[in-house]
């Protein structure tokens, strides 16, 4: 499906129920931060709020350097949870992450080295609204298991509401159109 200025209702509906999940929360093991520069703030807030209600023992940021910074996205989310309490013992860090499959890739060695990979049974993701699926997705792809799932919203449009946003409809749109090709590259795996 192409970015285009009207969708259907059931267009609309389809994306919602496919695409833009979320997931019920138990504690898990580990809390999978996702790289970004985009809602920053919302996304620490969002890992710090888990970590204190008890759903994540682990805590995991990742990401590199992007265009005008001189701090990595991993280095900017760590500093966030850290000066609001998370201990930095808890976090763990990958810095080299240009993508969310490299997220992942690159973030296992980093799991084995400081926990050992059998040891996380349980696996919350923590990324944006928009991406939703395809952050589960990219992770079952490369380590098979129990997931859950939650987004953040840095937009000041509501999440059932994405499609009355012509730059968030655009990005929603962007990721959705992604998947299947996505899939059919072997960058992800279908996610139940």
């Amino acid at each position: 499906m192409a970015p285009r200025q009207r969708l259907t209702a059931e267009e609309i509906a389809r994306i919602n129920s496919e695409h833009l999940l979320t997931t019920p929360l138990q504690p898990a093991d580990l809390l999978f931060v996702f790289g970004t520069r985009d809602g920053v703030e919302e996304r620490i807030d969002a890992a710090d709020s888990l970590w204190r209600r008890g759903y994540c023992r682990w805590l995991l940021v990742c990401g590199r350097m992007t265009p005008g910074s001189d701090l990595t996205e991993c280095r900017i989310l760590k500093d966030g949870l850290v000066s609001r309490g998370v201990p930095a013992e808890l976090i763990l860090e990958e810095h080299r992450a240009t993508n969310t499959g490299e997220n992942v890739m690159f973030s296992l060695p980093v799991i084995e080295e400081k926990i050992g990979l059998y040891k996380i049974q349980s696996v919350i993701c923590l990324g944006n609204f928009w991406t939703s699926r395809r952050y589960p997705m990219t992770l079952h792809r490369h380590w098979p298991g129990p997931k859950m799932l939650v987004v953040v919203n840095h937009y000041d449009t509501p999440n059932d509401l994405w499609h009355t946003d012509a730059e968030l409809r655009s990005r929603v749109l962007s990721e959705w159109d992604k998947i299947e090709s996505y899939k059919a590259k072997g960058f992800i795996a279908e996610w139940p």
